[in-house]
């Protein structure tokens, strides 16, 4: 199968790239070809030769009619297309007016995880240097910033999966904890075994249906579960007490608390029955080689990072974690999920995963700038909370949004919008325009994925380079040309925005050197060679030969990045979700993805075969649920929560949970899933709770479908 688009004069006869989608970043050839361009898969390793449903329909995008194609300045409340001086002009003249009234941190920047790392590099950068602001954050604080919390606090380095994909074909048994990869990121199924899988999730998704035992708890009481098979490994005579002495410390004190978790106990709080959480144990305990990984699911909650701590004592009580064939790992969502948070666009750090309060790391990065480590800022707010104040007294009056869509991925839109809706001023550099973008009041038209150069780092912590197949559109611009543009108009001198996206990567190259993620002995051409490195990179030769370094694809094989070597246990307890249900709110809403989506929808929902598979969103609920109601299928029905409500038709099966109701987030408008959620962060990561609000049901228009019960 191969998908044509219409495309613009092509620079190559093809290109061996990556997808633009998630963080599996399947290897695919772009090929122009008169006038039009065909995208197909190549062999990788994360993705076998296979494709999902995005990657084949992603050159559509490349053409479609939704696409920007020239900057666009709002006159008299309309939109109204503009030259790239003038868009440039009046942005930076409001950028310049604001900081002088209001100061540096009048002005924010929302980055996003789809971002190249020299896009994200960047951006910090201009952030700091060219406008002296604090305030700057993006949405990968949605995506995985609990488990990246949590791994520090482990094992000390945040490598969401430390090991090579392809590792999983070893395994004997793997709990999958939070994720439905058979629709986020389908080509991983093939690394999955097809005997010992076992699914932690309250809906039973296609993933789950594949799994040997899927587990079904209550949304929001994954770490009461995971206290619970915790306690089962110990008591059940699981622990590998040889690793637990010899690669750990805090397992007594970790012990105090779990030791009154006994699986009917957790039984109560989950759903999930007690013999099944011993079975969890026994079949971990007994692999050969096995896994636990994390997702989304259990890390979209205000005690995020202390569930991702409870599924890693987990692994860490079996002995998985740095041991060949076995291990702990994350499934990071976005693209450059991975990448887009080592390098400096959210609000605590500095390039190579540096911390921004840090005075040597402040003094380091700051000479690679050549500017005063005294003139960059203190650490920001993250996502939400520079959201939550746009335009008010205190917060930035001001915002640039790279790759980000918070009207309809932010939680509780509703209000983001009003926040949005309140600045003075609001800038957005899109390929399309999004619902964010069309409250602008300037838009900027820049490049995507097969029009640009750059790299990726993916969910295994491999840097990748994305190559240029096609040429943009006339009128289109790259971020790093706009931010070049904005820098100069500001009165940084033209050399410290370069435009090349090698020269930045260079510059990137030299600025995460000695820090945590280090990218330094990684170049294009080695990329170009197709050398799998996985970051730490550090320039100079590799531990074993005269050549440059290899990479890490397993860091934690002989020690973890801990200075005493050994990974830690986390104190941790369940104390439920921040909103419970009540009599006003009886029932428990989640959010997740489908197939044919991405994301906020934006680029995706431009695309007419996804559009056509997956038109809008829906209420997924039991049929009993539906009968308690007095709803059935096709029903509109009103989702209401404290924060918002939401109409969709009802969807029904009998594998939901009765206490539990279902919507994909993808949509915009009155279907925005986000109207409901829930921001109460996380205290330590900042991550909002997506996957649990209360709500109740209300009838909002008869389908006039009768079904049989």
């Amino acid at each position: 199968m191969t998908v044509t688009a219409a495309a613009t004069t092509a620079t190559s006869t093809g290109a061996a790239t990556h997808c633009p989608y998630c963080a599996l970043q399947c290897g695919m050839r772009v090929t122009p070809a008169g006038g039009s361009a065909t995208v197909e898969p190549r062999q990788f390793p994360t993705n076998g030769g296979g494709m999902c449903q995005k990657g084949w329909t992603s050159a559509a995008l490349l053409t479609s009619p939704a696409r920007l194609t020239t900057p666009l300045v709002r006159v008299d409340g309309e939109l109204t297309p503009a030259t790239w001086d003038d868009a440039l002009d009046v942005v930076a003249t409001r950028l310049h007016d604001i900081r002088e009234r209001r100061g540096a941190d009048a002005v924010g920047l929302f980055g996003g995880g789809g971002l190249t790392n020299e896009k994200c590099y960047a951006l910090g950068k201009f952030a700091r240097v060219a406008l002296g602001t604090s305030q700057i954050d993006y949405n990968g604080r949605f995506c995985m910033s609990s488990a990246a919390a949590a791994g520090s606090k482990a094992f000390g380095m945040d490598r969401g999966m430390p090991f090579p994909v392809t590792d999983l074909a070893e395994a004997d048994a793997v709990l999958l904890v939070g994720s439905n990869p058979a629709e986020t990121m389908p080509p991983f199924v093939q690394h999955l075994p097809s005997d010992g899988l076992v699914v932690v999730d309250p809906r039973r998704t296609p993933t789950a249906e594949r799994a040997e035992l899927h587990l079904q708890p209550a949304p929001g009481t994954d770490m009461a579960l995971a206290l619970g098979i915790l306690h089962a490994v110990v008591a059940d005579g699981h622990l590998d007490q040889a690793y637990v002495d010899s690669r750990t410390v805090g397992f007594v004190e970790m012990w105090r608390v779990v030791a009154s978790w006994w699986p009917e106990r957790a039984e109560r709080i989950t759903g999930v029955a007690a013999a099944d959480q011993r079975k969890v144990a026994a079949t971990l305990a007994a692999a050969n080689n096995a896994y636990v990984l994390t997702a989304r699911g259990t890390e979209q909650h205000a005690n995020g990072v202390d569930t991702v701590s409870a599924w890693i004592n987990l692994a860490l009580a079996l002995g998985l974690p740095g041991r060949p064939g076995s291990g702990y790992g994350c499934l990071t969502g976005q693209g450059n999920g991975q990448g887009g948070r080592e390098h400096g666009q959210k609000a605590d750090q500095l390039p190579g995963y540096r911390k921004l309060d840090d005075p040597a790391a402040r003094e380091y990065v700051a000479g690679v700038w050549g500017v005063d480590p005294d003139s960059l800022p203190r650490p920001g707010r993250s996502a939400y909370e520079l959201l939550d104040v746009l335009g008010t007294e205190t917060g930035p009056q001001a915002l640039l949004v790279f790759g980000s869509n918070p009207v309809v991925s932010a939680p509780r839109a509703g209000h983001v919008a009003e926040r949005l809706e309140s600045l003075d001023f609001l800038v957005v550099a899109d390929i399309v325009l999004s619902e964010t973008a069309a409250m602008a009041d300037v838009v900027l038209p820049v490049t995507q994925w097969a029009e640009e150069t750059g790299t990726m780092t993916n969910l295994e912590g491999r840097i990748l380079l994305r190559t240029k197949a096609i040429d943009p559109p006339d009128g289109v611009r790259s971020d790093l040309d706009v931010l070049h543009g904005l820098a100069v108009r500001l009165g940084q001198p033209s050399e410290r925005f370069p435009t090349d996206p090698e020269e930045v990567f260079t510059e990137l190259r030299e600025a995460s050197r000695g820090g945590v993620a280090d990218y330094s002995g990684v170049t294009y051409q080695r990329l170009r060679d197709g050398e799998a490195l996985h970051w730490p990179v550090p320039s100079g030769p590799g531990p074993h030969s005269d050549e440059a370094h290899p990479g890490t694809p397993r860091p934690f094989l002989e020690r973890f990045h801990h200075p005493d070597g050994r990974a830690r246990f986390t104190s941790v307890t369940y104390n439920g979700p921040a909103e419970p249900v009540d009599v006003d709110y009886p029932l428990i809403a989640t959010t997740g993805r489908l197939l044919a989506q991405y994301q906020s929808g934006a680029q995706t929902r431009a695309i007419d075969e996804l559009r056509a598979a997956a038109p809008e969103a829906f209420v997924e609920m039991h049929p009993d649920t539906a009968e308690r109601y007095g709803l059935t299928v096709g029903d509109i029905v009103r989702v209401v929560s404290r924060r918002g409500e939401v109409e969709a038709p009802v969807r029904l099966t009998s594998a939901s949970r009765q206490d539990t109701v279902f919507l994909p987030f993808h949509f915009p408008g009155a279907q925005r899933a986000n109207l409901l959620t829930n921001p109460a962060l996380d205290p330590v990561s900042r991550m909002p709770e997506f996957k649990v609000c209360a709500v109740r049901l209300e009838l909002a228009e008869r389908s006039g479908v009768h079904v049989d019960r």
